[in-house]
């Protein structure tokens, strides 16, 4: 008897199964990528934005070699759907929105530093004296 699982073997496959099919995924990406230069931010699954962020860096460092480019033009052309968003990507340098922050952990209370911070004080302490 033999049993096989042809869903779950990979074999290397590179792109995440997206949508439909292969132009669904792509159709789907390119949507994502057009929406991200238009709003500067978005919010999608991990594994659509995970798969999409690749592109959108090519896409961006294409948009440095300016708009007298072609091949910088040819990729805004297929990954924008809308024309109006390919002067966004070039002028992506002055964007108006704040700049994404972490929250900043307090690590000077944590327990681990304050046990170094003693240790510290304490080889100070044994050197002077």
């Amino acid at each position: 008897m033999r049993l096989s699982v042809p869903v779950a073997i990979s074999h290397g496959r590179v792109h995440r199964r997206l949508g439909l099919g292969p132009r669904s995924r792509l159709d789907l990406l390119r949507n994502l990528v057009t929406a991200l230069v238009r709003h500067e931010r978005i919010e999608a699954p991990w594994a659509r934005a995970d798969e999409m962020r690749g592109y959108a860096e090519k896409l961006i460092d294409y948009a440095k070699l300016g708009d007298t480019n072609e091949r910088a033009m040819r990729m805004a052309d297929f990954w924008l759907t809308v024309s109006i968003v390919f002067m966004a990507v070039i002028e992506l340098k002055g964007n108006p929105l704040p700049p994404l922050i972490r929250p900043h952990r307090d690590t000077e209370k944590t327990l681990l530093n304050q046990l170094l911070k003693g240790y510290r004080e304490d080889l100070q302490q044994a050197t002077k004296g």
